[in-house]
């Protein structure tokens, strides 16, 4: 006997085997073998459980921000068979951030009273723990028997996967302090997620929109990050983000962002020229 497509995700909806979602699946357990194999290698650190929690978070907002990207990039390459990775992706995020909460219940040595008491005395664990909650409401309602149960507003739900990652993402920013790399990168590539939503349907595939929205996206991720310093820290916020014009050591977080975002119009012109080709 056969396992329904639903449990089983490495199959499309039509029952059959693919290729697509098998290589999703795998992207997003290796990370999950490659921790567990340094864990037992001793190679985390001093603080091994510590050093597990922050990766294991920082792969769930990863993975929140790579499930709103399958929107843009499905249109982009004109491909909507993409469209049927947003829940897998989705629910790839929530098992991290399930992962991460567990682990962090573990370096309070299980005492859940702790755990509850310390959520709600520090602020960016009252972010965290509010982006989980949201999260475990858009797994639990993400089913085809939900989205019939709620109809159109099962759409007005699953918008606030929006606030859930700008909350995972300042929850992020928060726990990592003064090395916020990681964040500002996300956070330069939500900043791109959210314009391009903004934008007319007709504009959402045209180069020269495109090419402003990863401009936008790099120049975000540097006023985010000198914000961030400027606001949160004692360090000199504009010499960091100053900084953000020397790629002597490789491209800084902020810079990043806008590279990967301008990687959406190669794609669109990749795209056009192809049709071009077709069509000669």
């Amino acid at each position: 006997m056969t396992l329904a497509p639903s449990f089983t995700p490495w199959r499309d909806r039509a029952g059959r085997v693919s290729a697509l979602r098998i290589v999703t699946l795998a992207v997003m357990i290796l990370p999950a073998l490659r921790l567990f194999q340094l864990w037992a290698m001793s190679e985390l650190g001093p603080e091994p459980l510590e050093a597990a929690t922050h990766e294991t978070g920082h792969w769930a907002i990863r993975l929140l921000i790579a499930s709103l990207a399958v929107t843009p990039l499905g249109r982009i390459l004109g491909w909507p068979r993409l469209f049927q990775l947003r829940r897998m992706i989705g629910l790839g995020a929530l098992a991290w951030v399930l992962l991460h909460f567990t682990l962090y219940i573990g370096d309070q040595n299980w005492r859940l009273w702790r755990v509850a008491i310390e959520i709600v005395s520090r602020v960016y664990l009252i972010i965290g723990f509010t982006a989980l909650l949201g999260l475990l409401v858009l797994g639990w309602t993400s089913t085809d028997g939900w989205m019939k149960r709620l109809g159109q507003g099962w759409k007005k739900l699953h918008r606030i996967v929006f606030p859930v990652a700008l909350l995972g993402l300042l929850h992020a920013f928060i726990q990592s302090k003064t090395d916020v790399s990681n964040a500002v990168l996300l956070a330069g590539l939500l900043a791109w997620l959210l314009a391009w939503r903004a934008l007319p349907g007709r504009w959402q595939t045209s180069l020269p929109a495109l090419a402003l929205l990863s401009i936008a996206a790099l120049f975000s991720a540097v006023l985010i990050e000198f914000l961030w310093y400027a606001l949160a820290t004692n360090l000199p916020a504009a010499r960091i983000s100053a900084a953000n014009l020397d790629v002597s050591f490789g491209p800084r977080p902020a810079v990043l962002s806008g590279i990967i975002a301008a990687g959406f119009v190669l794609l669109a012109a990749l795209r056009r020229l192809a049709g071009r080709q077709r069509a000669a």
